[in-house]
């Protein structure tokens, strides 16, 4: 099912685009006409769960913000196989890679739960990156920041254990540049967690009562909270 446009005027379940804009690292220091057209050039969809917001071999035509919701960014075989890169919450801006390489998308962005999403037009994206000397260093530092983890977790899952493996997957959800919009109370299902961490439901809901037990989180009716971020990742390191 595809993405399909979000319904005009306010919704009770998401947060505003504005807010969005709002809480980034980039939008505030932009000049007031800047933010202003900006903020006119942009639209939003609504993500159903289990939907794609774009598709491997799609041609990039827009910059990406998650305003509520969790997706994947994952790639599938042609046999069915899937490997998650990664996962994009609340506050976090992505595809900036493939539109600045110019090549069609080369992973699946995935709703793993109804999600609400911002689209930046490649226009708007060019002419920031362009005129906005503060847009280009934010990416730049986006860049570094997510090959950095990227990195991390080609090492994780060929050097830690299960219960790591789950460790980093959450920690990652706390990432200050990459998700800045978390709250310590994740509404995510274990199901979720598995998706995210690369791992069978079962080894995940294992691994999950083990970190639990070791206090580092709580398992909750609707989510789980993380009680020591700190401890999360120094189980990683």
């Amino acid at each position: 099912m595809p993405a399909k446009p979000a319904n005009p005027g306010p919704s009770a379940a998401f947060p505003s685009l504005q807010g969005l804009l709002d809480s980034s690292a980039w939008f505030p220091a932009l000049d007031a006409p800047v933010r202003e057209r900006v903020h006119e050039e942009m639209r939003e969809v609504d993500v159903a769960s289990g939907a794609a917001l774009c598709r491997r071999g799609d041609t990039p035509l827009h910059w990406y913000g998650t305003i509520a919701g969790l997706l994947k960014w994952c790639v599938t075989s042609a046999d069915g196989r899937s490997v998650t890169l990664g996962g994009l919450s609340a506050g976090s801006w992505f595809g900036e890679g493939t539109l600045l390489r110019g090549v069609p998308r080369t992973a699946d962005i995935v709703a793993l739960r109804p999600s609400r999403v911002a689209l930046m037009p490649l226009e708007t994206f060019e002419w920031l990156r362009t005129t906005q000397r503060g847009f280009d260093d934010f990416l730049l530092r986006q860049i570094n920041e997510r090959m950095h983890w990227f990195l991390g977790n080609f090492s994780a899952h060929h050097l830690l254990d299960t219960d790591s493996q789950v460790a980093r997957a959450l920690a990652g959800l706390f990432h200050e540049w990459l998700h800045p919009g978390s709250d310590p109370h994740l509404q995510v299902s274990q199901e979720e967690i598995a998706n995210l961490s690369g791992l069978s439901r079962q080894r995940c809901n294992a691994a999950l009562r083990r970190l639990a037990a070791a206090g580092l989180l709580r398992i909750e009716y609707g989510g789980i909270t993380v009680t020591d971020l700190e401890g999360l990742r120094r189980r990683i390191e």
